[in-house]
């Protein structure tokens, strides 16, 4: 078990009233334990107490070990994974994983009645939003090596491309960086299927004056780097340029506040307020961005809606974006780690308009 990391759990199970909690997705169990696990129909629960005890309910075939601090209790693929588990829980409130499948909760409520589940996600969520110096040295690592791919994917920009042959170089180019899994996924976005925020790349072919929205996400040794660049193919008009350098200052001026107190609504309104200004406010359609880290999309949720202040150790996303229906889209998104008196910006691929 990480120590640190669960000393930080209890104390928000703690401040959170909570006893006892189930953690079942495979980022926060990795996160604590060091065991990545993707159960898909078997059951995986991290039982963890406010005394300190953790004990791991899983399944055999799974291959685990004991470690020093955390007791490992098997099942088969013929038992009932939730007997065990049923029989170690105190009665009353127990915080319940907001992955945990309805199925195994089912289980446990059936065979103790004393027990009344909670969504009990937030003291593990609250922890894994403040990253310590392992994760900060790895998401720098893996946004590194975003810029040099989405380099590599501009370079392949030709006449007669398509966009899932961009999206297959992209999944290469992962794969030769030390990426765990395909890269699936990518949006690769050429002219008006920029419009759609989250287009899938098909058999489009690229044509002069089209805007090429590219936003490359994959997890490198289990940390995701997520960043988007827009060019231009070719040739690019005045609209095309009032665009680009609207998403661009937005980005620059939800940057430059962000710092240590600052509510995420507060950064959201500075990148807004600039699109808005442009008169384009209407075209930027989604919240401004998100946490990251072992997941792609964790908290803190970056957007209008949230007043969770920033805090040193953070990481998010700042992806403003206008989508102009039937003719272009255009996003520039960065993660950045919030410090002491700001913010490192993690990714350093070049943001000035790009006619390729």
């Amino acid at each position: 078990m990480n120590q640190s990391r669960l000393d930080r759990v209890a104390a928000n199970m703690d401040a959170q009233g909570l006893s006892q909690i189930i953690v079942s997705s495979t980022a926060s169990v990795y996160y604590l334990t060091g065991f990545w696990v993707e159960p898909m129909e078997r059951m995986l629960a991290l039982l963890i107490r406010a005394d300190g005890r953790c004990t791991l309910f899983a399944n055999e075939l799974f291959g685990l070990s004991p470690q020093p601090g955390l007791e490992l209790i098997l099942h088969t693929d013929s038992d009932d994974p939730t007997a065990r588990l049923s029989d170690e829980l105190l009665p009353g409130k127990l915080g319940v994983d907001k992955a945990w499948p309805s199925k195994f909760l089912i289980g446990v409520l059936d065979r103790r009645g004393d027990v009344t589940p909670v969504l009990g996600s937030a003291p593990v969520d609250d922890a894994r939003k403040f990253k310590d110096p392992d994760e900060i040295a790895a998401m720098r690592a893996a946004s590194l090596i975003n810029d040099r791919v989405v380099e590599g994917a501009i370079s392949a920009l030709t006449e007669g491309v398509r966009e899932d042959e961009i999206a297959a170089l992209v999944e290469s180019l992962y794969r030769e960086n030390g990426a765990d899994r395909s890269a699936e996924g990518q949006l690769v976005c050429f002219g008006p299927n920029g419009a759609d925020p989250h287009h899938a790349p098909g058999a489009a072919v690229i044509s002069a004056g089209d805007s090429v929205v590219l936003d490359l996400f994959t997890p490198i040794r289990r940390y995701w780097c997520d960043m988007t660049r827009t060019v231009f193919f070719r040739r690019a008009d005045g609209e095309h340029r009032r665009v680009y350098e609207a998403v661009r200052a937005a980005n620059l001026a939800a940057e430059a506040v962000i710092r240590p107190g600052v509510p995420m609504c507060d950064i959201d309104r500075a990148a807004r307020s600039v699109i808005e200004d442009a008169g384009y406010g209407k075209y930027f359609t989604h919240r401004l961005g998100h946490g990251c880290g072992l997941d792609c999309h964790e908290p803190p949720d970056n957007s209008s809606a949230s007043t969770v202040p920033a805090q040193p150790g953070m990481v998010f996303s700042v992806e403003p974006g206008i989508y102009l229906p039937g003719r272009l889209g255009v996003r520039i998104e960065d993660l950045v780690l919030v410090t002491e008196d700001g913010c490192e910006v993690l990714n350093k691929a070049s943001k000035d308009f790009r006619i390729v």
